[in-house]
């Protein structure tokens, strides 16, 4: 990857290339090496990882260069930062003068999104701000305090007390309490339901929320909403209240706000829009936006500054000029990010380099080369005298993959081989499916046909069943791709295997376990959701987590106990379901991966991006920069195999009819209405599919884009509550033999957002026992906000997991939610039956043909590829009233097409 430097000019920001010091990698690795990139010079280590939100040095030439930390995100002396860049690390390039960037990117099209309804002017304020203050509300300095009692009440109803439920709160005037000085161990005691033990806890509680009770005064004053002080605590910790005060547009910042409540806040406190402090506030709350609504990580210079000017900001240039000065925000080429977007983005870039770099292939008798900080300098060499194979001995299973001819350390790595188009070291025993090229990322670029494949001596089909592989050798009924994809995994730093339902993903990460182990090597498994982690776990005979346990996630908002100085214990990491892993999380992973360590990605880029900003298995197909593999070639079609068959169809733009036969797998149930839709999907979960099939209702899952109207999560719940585990709800809206589906991260406590359990039994101090995927779960009340009812969820929550049968509910509610990554998400949850539920109409049909809308907008792909960085436009301000777009850039994400 090329290195660059930023130099500040009177106006605007130059970046100039600097030709970096790159040669080719170690001997080892050069079989993974990527084609287009320059290499380091031998003996050269890639240089580690510097953790941003640290304030120590990094040099680069002469110059040592230090982050400030983020205005108003100081933490309390002794305490940890709030800010949540904790966890994210980066090689940061600076200036002498301060300013800071990456490498420079390619141009990206004006997708950039602005407030709803704003106005046409550029530079006045849009239709959902607020008029400018009068001289009154310039002298209003903050206005009367607010009514004391308003504020209470307004503190409980938006469930900002922990551990304080909605029911105990609507009974707390009955008890006298109606003033924060009313809270005390006796008038709680007198509550209904409240005991003595918990009285003492809720005061407790109360006396530790003194800080966000103290955001809640400053917004109830300006008559806005108190639930924004529960992000702004978070992130500005307890002096929030001092924070906002000092300055005001921090809302913006800290707690999500919208930027009319922003400007509503700043004027009761006095200021005006003009203020030098609101156009950074506001272009940070831009990109944060666009982060949480599209899943952006960057934006363009000139969309980014026209939708600045459309929100009011007289000087947008000025303020991105303060905003990358004070480090909020940074430049990355011609675009810009948020700070801890840009740091993670090239963490993961730099972590690929590194493991590329420094990994040896995983082969029998092999020494390992991962490297921990406690030794760095030393490879990690321990083995027993008979690790390695007996001279009479056959060879061990990675033998078939590293011959002679296939070694990446033999002088003879060069010589032709089989598979002319392989680029991982080692002949493609079909010619099929590897490479590193973009020409490589639909599994084509070798001299086969990379669909059908052969068996490892070339013999043709090699009849993979479910069955698996042989018990004495891992490689047994692989086909030439998937012989492939298991090389790339043990031959190189970094490689994908993809494919879609039935073409065998998961029998070939088995055999890369087995293979592993043959070599003697530690593996780790593991996947974003628990359900996905328990089924990596049944195929791979092996213990596997989800990847924030793996990471050693520190509760929310905690960051990880894994990383650069306590990395993952293992030679090999496999993470399942990658199409799941945003950016941050991506960066954490390759932080906690030590030198050596050989990390495979296995996913289906056809399902739905992850939920949080960033798309790191699309980049990663995309930059050509790692080996990947496509499977492609459909096994389950000798079982019937009619959810692959479909699915595959899907994802290549076509919804056929279910296929004619006696084992239903695939059912389609018109309706004529969501009410109707809603009526067959709780018949069928209640009574059809349990009788027909018997598959019990406790193996059915409901999936829907929606969380409301009559076909949303909402309805489909409660309606299948009262028929499958009627009850009071006495649990706060739970009973024993309730489904749930956690919405948030508690790894500290025992489940992670998106896991679905089961309430096993009442815990103590009113809390509740949840069977999740890991085991019993003692969910205390101040977490009960943080579960839903499962029986129905979303299709996003759903992603990860598979159940036995699956009901797929697509109401027009959903509207233009309804894309193909979303209709193929939904289908390919199901193993054994799936129901298509659809209100009458073309809706589904035409959604199908929709590959999603634009495509986010990202930088690790071009980070992956070491594109060089250049000038940027000096005439930058000339393109912001411009609204042009030439209309050359793909918005759409290039989906791999079935066969």
């Amino acid at each position: 990857m090329a290195s660059a430097v930023c130099r500040q000019r009177s106006s605007g920001l130059e970046t100039i290339a600097a030709s970096g010091t790159d040669a080719s990698l170690p001997a080892s690795a050069d079989a993974c090496a990527r084609p287009r990139s320059s290499r380091p010079t031998p003996g050269v280590q890639p240089s580690r990882i510097v953790p941003v939100t640290a304030v120590r040095p990094w040099r680069t030439s002469s110059t040592v260069v230090t982050r400030p930390p983020l205005p108003g995100c100081v933490a309390p002396a002794g305490a940890e930062p709030a800010s949540p860049l904790r966890r994210h690390h980066a090689t940061q390039r600076a200036s002498p003068g301060g300013r800071r960037c990456v490498v420079t990117l390619p141009g990206m099209p004006d997708a950039y999104p602005t407030s709803p309804g704003v106005g046409p002017d550029p530079v006045g304020p849009g239709t959902d701000s607020p008029p400018p203050p009068t001289a009154g509300d310039d002298a209003d300095g903050g206005g009367a305090p607010p009514d004391p009692a308003a504020v209470f009440a307004a503190f409980c109803e938006a469930a900002l007390w922990p551990g304080l439920g909605r029911t105990t709160a609507a009974r707390l005037p009955a008890a006298g309490i109606t003033l924060p000085e009313h809270v005390d161990v006796g008038r709680l005691g007198m509550v209904e339901g409240v005991t003595g033990p918990r009285a003492r806890r809720l005061a407790d509680s109360f006396r530790a929320a003194a800080g966000t009770y103290a955001v809640v005064e400053l917004l109830r004053a300006a008559d806005l909403p108190a639930r924004l002080a529960r992000a702004a605590t978070e992130r500005l910790g307890p002096g929030a209240a001092d924070a906002l005060r000092a300055d005001p547009w921090m809302l913006l910042v800290a707690a999500d706000a919208e930027i009319g409540q922003a400007d509503r806040f700043a004027r009761h406190r006095g200021l005006r829009r003009d203020d030098a402090r609101r156009g950074p506030a506001v272009l940070t709350h831009l990109l944060t936006r666009a982060a949480s609504r599209s899943g952006d990580t960057a934006g363009p210079f000139d969309a980014v500054l026209r939708a600045a000017a459309r929100e009011g900001v007289a000087d947008p240039r000025a303020a991105l000029d303060t905003a990358l000065d004070d480090g909020r925000i940074i430049a990355v080429g011609d675009r810009i990010a948020l700070e801890r977007y840009a740091m993670a983005e090239q963490s993961i870039a730099d972590g690929i380099e590194r493991l590329t770099a420094t990994a040896e292939p995983l082969r029998a008798g092999a020494p390992r080369a991962r490297r921990r900080p406690d030794h760095d300098d030393e490879a990690d060499t321990d083995s027993s005298p008979g690790d390695g194979p007996a001279a009479a001995a056959p060879p061990p299973p990675t033998a078939l993959l590293f011959d002679d001819e296939d070694d990446p350390d033999s002088d003879d790595s060069d010589a032709e081989g089989g598979g002319g188009g392989d680029r991982t070291g080692g002949g493609d025993p079909d010619g099929a499916g590897t490479g590193t090229g973009a020409e490589h990322a639909r599994g084509t670029g070798g001299t086969g046909s990379g669909v059908g494949g052969t068996t490892a001596d070339g013999s043709g089909d090699a009849g993979v069943t479910e069955d698996g592989a042989g018990a004495d050798d891992p490689v047994a009924g692989l086909d030439g791709t998937q012989l492939a994809a298991a090389h790339a995994a043990l031959a190189c730093g970094v490689s994908v295997l993809t494919g879609g339902p039935g073409t065998g993903k998961s029998r070939t990460v088995a055999a890369v376990v087995r293979l592993a182990w043959a070599a003697d090597a530690e593996v780790a498994l593991a996947a974003p959701t628990g359900r996905a982690a328990k089924r990596l776990e049944e195929l791979c005979g092996a213990p596997a987590s989800t990847l924030h346990r793996l990471l050693g996630a520190q509760g929310r908002g905690g960051g990880f106990a894994r990383g650069e100085h306590n990395p993952i214990d293992a030679d090999l990491v496999v993470v399942d379901e990658a199409s799941m892993l945003d950016a941050e999380l991506a960066a954490a992973l390759l932080d906690a991966c030590a030198d050596g360590t050989h990390l495979m990605f296995v996913g289906d880029p056809a399902q739905l991006p992850s939920i949080g900003p960033g798309q790191v298995l699309t980049d990663l197909l995309e930059s050509g920069e790692v080996p990947v593999t496509e499977l492609r070639r459909l096994y389950r079609q000798v079982d019937g195999g009619a959810i692959a068959m479909m699915a595959a169809a899907v994802r290549g733009g076509e919804l056929p009819p279910p296929p004619p036969g006696p084992d239903r797998e695939v059912v389609v149930v018109p309706a004529s209405s969501s009410g109707e839709a809603a009526h067959r999907a709780v018949q069928l979960v209640t009574d059809s599919i349990p009788r027909a099939l018997g598959i019990p209702a406790a193996d059915i899952q409901v999936v829907t884009p929606v969380h409301a109207g009559p076909a949303g999560t909402g309805a489909l719940n409660a309606a299948l509550k009262r028929v499958l585990n009627p009850g009071s709800g006495a649990m706060s809206g739970f009973d024993v033999g309730d489904r749930v589906v956690a919405t948030a991260n508690h790894i500290d406590v025992g489940f992670a957002n998106g896991e679905i359990g089961t309430v096993v039994a009442a815990g103590e101090r009113g809390a509740v026992r949840v069977a999740f995927p890991g085991g019993v779960v003692e969910v205390p009340t101040g977490l009960f906000g943080d579960l839903r009812h499962g029986w129905a969820v979303t299709v996003h929550r759903a992603q990860g997991s598979e159940w036995p049968a699956v009901i797929a509910v697509f109401p027009p509610e959903a509207g233009r939610m309804l894309t193909r990554p979303l209709i193929y998400t939904a289908l390919t949850r199901a193993a054994r039956h799936l129901s298509i539920v659809a209100v009458n109409g073309p809706a589904v049909r035409h959604a199908v043909r929709n590959t999603g809308g634009r495509r986010r907008l990202t930088s690790l792909a071009s980070l992956l590829a070491g594109q060089e960085a250049g000038e940027l436009d000096e005439d930058l301000d000339d393109g912001i009233d411009d609204g042009t777009d030439d209309g050359t850039a793909d918005r759409t994400p290039t989906l791999p097409a079935a066969t």
